[in-house]
């Protein structure tokens, strides 16, 4: 029982001297970031999506379209 509460005597104590917390500025543009990235990505993805014609509809995707034109 003496471990457990050494242990979490040690977890407190790293978690309010040890660690550096971000201000809350510093927070708000980390989440600018992680949103801005994660609208890039997608986007990325929707414009593979589109161009390579993967969804199940009948759009089969610009390269399908050169492939029906071609064959």
């Amino acid at each position: 029982m003496v471990k457990i509460r050494t242990y979490i005597g040690e977890v407190v104590s790293e978690l309010f001297e040890k660690v550096s917390w971000p201000t809350w500025s510093e927070l708000q543009n980390s989440a600018y970031v992680v949103l801005v990235a994660s609208a890039i990505v997608s986007l990325l993805v929707w414009l593979m999506d589109f161009t390579f014609g993967i969804n199940a509809g009948p759009w089969k995707g610009i390269l399908g379209f050169i492939y029906q034109l071609i064959g």
